[in-house]
């Protein structure tokens, strides 16, 4: 079923406004892959904030122009399914995990900060850890020095017998 003039604006508006507010785009040939996989792929990207989509590729050029997602518009050739996300990694994560499991489904490129992504830098940009994994590790380098610090500092009480246990009795005997 073919879209009338109105519905493709629709569409290009909509994929226009959402490349607008992300960082990623990811694009991979979805060709045999059944419904039901391709139903899960889109559970696993929707809880993960990223906005799956099978569109012309038309369609998908036009949305694109004038964004830093243009560069992959060469990338737009086959039966595709694009993947942005506002989180850098989110998009190329999502499709890669996926097509770890099933060889149907094959990145073909991408885009990040206005470069165009073949499909080893869609890969490469997967293996990044999320935000959160990286602010977390952040936090705990922060937190190491400090933890060890006061490891050491209560170690040295304890060694010259200042610590408050060793106070208690001395009280308790006078």
């Amino acid at each position: 079923m073919s879209l009338n003039r109105n519905e493709k604006a629709a569409v290009i508006e909509d994929v226009a406004a959402q490349a607008a507010k992300s960082q990623t785009l990811a694009i991979a040939e979805y060709r045999g892959l059944t419904v039901e996989a391709l139903n899960k792929l889109r559970v696993d990207a929707r809880s993960k904030g990223v906005y799956l989509h099978v569109l012309k590729n038309t369609l998908a050029r036009r949305a694109v122009t004038g964004t830093p997602f243009e560069v992959a518009a060469e990338s737009m050739v086959g039966p595709l399914i694009y993947g942005f996300s506002e989180d850098a990694v989110a998009a190329a994560k999502v499709i890669a995990d996926f097509s770890k499991g099933n060889d149907k489904l094959v990145i073909k490129g991408g885009a990040y900060a206005g470069k165009a992504l073949n499909a080893d830098g869609v890969k490469a940009l997967a293996a990044i850890p999320s935000k959160e994994v990286l602010l977390s590790q952040l936090a705990g380098l922060l937190k190491s020095p400090v933890q060890r610090t006061a490891a050491v500092l209560a170690a040295l009480a304890e060694k010259k017998g200042g610590g408050a246990e060793a106070a208690a009795p001395a009280e308790a005997a006078a």
